[in-house]
């Protein structure tokens, strides 16, 4: 997969393409992209993706803008999973935002990236002011020289998939509701920092995930697996929150204690998926009934991992007999 940073001022090869910011890369990007490459390859193009960073919620209103699902990096990689052939981050600052719509057609769809066959959501708003639609893009697109197809939501169990509803399963800790919509167990993925050392102190070390958003879509004690470290995911439990007991107005910190590991992991990348939350986040009157308690999450989370385990061998069993 090819990305480019930035829309050129010319393109160098026809495309079909789709936009959004396909944050989470969830079962509705997904219908959208196997669409995609459906028409795609029926015209003998190259597919591919636009998305924006940073994400427009992001530009106009850093501090209300929600959450993400996926770092850059991690939407990136899901979308090379996807099989997307090109993806162009275009950079949305002031001067993008004021691109009228037909200059958006004009320059950015006609000739920086020379769009064959453009797909969108049926609620697509793009240029200065959202001022232009699907019945604007429709109007324009034979002088462009492209085609365009809509494509309506997606739905789950009567839900609509969307990154919207994603968060909200996330922040009330509704993991299974979150991975039907994603057609995933979420995770985050991230490089292993050091940290202050005080897991290690208190008898649980941890592996500190570097975090690359300012806000995190979930918080709490959860039930993790770890990949990256071996040939098959590891087991652990894992504190996503700003640690109340031991700092004042602490940032969000993703720390893994991964059980019965004891090798040096820093520098490493590692992907932690979320299985079970155990509690919320909560500040502890001292660093002892802090300890006392990590004891408890620890049992738990091995409790879990046990039970899986017997419920795998008895299915097992059945199949055999």
């Amino acid at each position: 997969m090819r990305v480019f940073r930035g829309i050129p001022a010319r393109a160098d090869t026809p495309i079909a393409l789709t936009i959004g910011n396909f944050d989470g890369v969830h079962l509705g990007h997904r219908a959208m992209i196997a669409r995609l490459s459906e028409a795609a390859r029926s015209r003998g193009l190259p597919t591919a993706v636009m998305t924006f960073e940073p994400q427009p919620q992001e530009f106009f209103a850093p501090d209300q803008a929600p959450a993400r699902l996926t770092s850059l990096r991690e939407k990136l990689e899901l979308l090379r999973e996807c099989g997307v052939a090109r993806v162009y981050v275009g950079r949305f600052d002031y001067a993008f935002a004021q691109l009228t719509a037909d200059d958006f057609v004009t320059r950015v769809l006609r000739d920086g990236l020379a769009v064959k066959w453009l797909l969108v959501g049926d609620d697509f708003r793009f240029g200065a002011r959202r001022a232009g639609d699907l019945a604007y893009l429709k109007s324009m697109a034979p002088q462009a020289g492209f085609d365009v197809e809509a494509m309506g939501s997606v739905e789950v169990a009567g839900a609509r998939v969307s990154s919207t509803a994603i968060r909200a399963c996330l922040e009330k800790g509704d993991l299974d509701g979150a991975r039907r919509l994603l057609g995933r167990r979420y995770a985050i993925s991230g490089k292993v920092v050091a940290g202050d050392k005080l897991g290690a102190t208190i008898g649980y070390p941890t592996a500190n995930v570097q975090l690359k958003r300012h806000k995190a879509p979930l918080s709490g004690i959860f039930v993790v697996e770890v990949g990256g470290l071996g040939p098959a995911p590891l087991p652990g439990v894992a504190s996503l929150g700003v640690r109340p007991t031991v700092k004042e107005r602490g940032r969000p910190t993703l720390e893994v204690h991964l059980f019965d590991f004891d090798e040096r992991i820093y520098g490493r990348r590692i992907t932690v998926q979320f299985l079970e939350k155990l509690r919320d986040e909560q500040k502890f009157a001292d660093l002892d009934s802090l300890t006392e308690q990590i004891r408890r999450d620890a049992a738990a989370a091995r409790d879990y991992f046990l039970t899986a385990e017997a419920q795998k061998r008895k299915g097992n069993a059945k199949e055999s007999n």
